[in-house]
């Protein structure tokens, strides 16, 4: 099987998700290239190559400075059509769930989209999704050529097989595009993104006010944490929208997370169940939240997270 990765990168950083699916394709023993759009930095060979990519593919040109959705999705259908991948493997983030199903329409492609298993089973894929809200799980195969796939960031984790790795400079017609991206104005450029955090800490309507909140981006800064929040802290205005998890939110796969005043409505379980621990402080026993949580702590907050914070900076004198 040959699989074509599509490396995202943002202000001159290869994104965590795209080290995780050449681990994932590298663990699948498959045949894989990393494919960089845009305004890629030389080195990006050298850093894939410490996780095991062997070609490193770049197409570059001044109208690709900046994402353009048009643009990038026909460049993604040439390379796709050229180098002929059985799989075309794509991050579940906010470009992957943009790019990929422009990418799909193009091609007449089927597409499997946030899933958090991906397997090979007598040289076919296995794929395993949530659907309705993480209520279940479906198991997926998929006939046609190639197979999109996005994989939800954070479920697998990328680890370094150094490797020599080739770059190649793809001669790709740019087409005119329909609309020009001229800048991309980032907000808080030292937050950690929650989708890619180890460690998450949300608040949510418990918390009170956003006079609060800073209990929350401490204990956050003591963890080296991501800090979140439900929907209700976020529609309160106590939060802006980059940090809401839930179904309307972001969906985040974190080693730890800390929910702290959050009851646990469905909405905001599906963007959060799969995290590997889960921490719940709540003072109502009967919050939905303690069904999913591996930890609970039933007890006012403005009690149990002064002193956690506590016992952190005594750790960490």
């Amino acid at each position: 099987m040959k699989i074509l990765i599509y490396g995202e990168h943002r202000d001159g950083q290869i994104r965590k998700i795209t080290l995780e699916n050449i681990t994932l394709a590298r663990n699948l023993g498959a045949e894989f290239e990393v494919l960089f759009i845009g305004n890629a930095a030389d080195d990006f060979k050298d850093q894939v190559a410490k996780y095991g990519a062997g070609k490193a593919l770049f197409v570059r040109d001044e109208k690709l400075k900046t994402y353009s959705p048009d643009g990038y999705a026909k460049i993604l259908m040439r390379v796709v059509k050229d180098r002929q991948p059985d799989v075309l493997l794509m991050g579940a983030t906010a470009t992957g769930k943009d790019l990929g199903p422009r990418v799909s329409a193009l091609l007449n492609a089927p597409m499997a989209t946030d899933c958090v298993q991906v397997e090979m089973e007598n040289g076919q894929l296995k794929l395993v999704r949530p659907m309705y809200a993480g209520k279940v799980r479906a198991n997926l195969e998929m006939n046609g050529q190639p197979k999109i796939v996005t994989v939800r960031p954070n479920v697998y984790q990328a680890s370094e097989q150094p490797t020599a790795a080739q770059a190649e400079e793809l001669s790709v017609e740019v087409p005119d595009f329909k609309a020009i991206v001229k800048e991309i104005v980032s907000g808080a450029k030292e937050k950690l993104d929650v989708t890619e955090a180890d460690i998450i800490v949300s608040g949510g309507r418990g918390m009170k006010g956003p006079e609060n909140w800073h209990l929350i981006e401490e204990l956050a800064d003591l963890l080296g944490a991501a800090t979140g929040a439900s929907r209700a802290a976020v529609d309160a205005g106590w939060r802006p929208h980059d940090e809401q998890v839930g179904q309307t939110g972001k969906t985040v796969s974190p080693t730890l997370y800390i929910a702290v005043g959050i009851s646990g409505a469905i909405q905001h379980l599906a963007g959060m169940s799969s995290s590997k621990y889960i921490v719940a402080i709540n003072k109502d026993p009967e919050a939905p939240i303690f069904k999913v949580a591996d930890y609970g702590i039933v007890a006012d907050l403005f009690e149990v997270v002064p002193r956690m914070i506590d016992e952190l900076k005594k750790m960490k004198n």
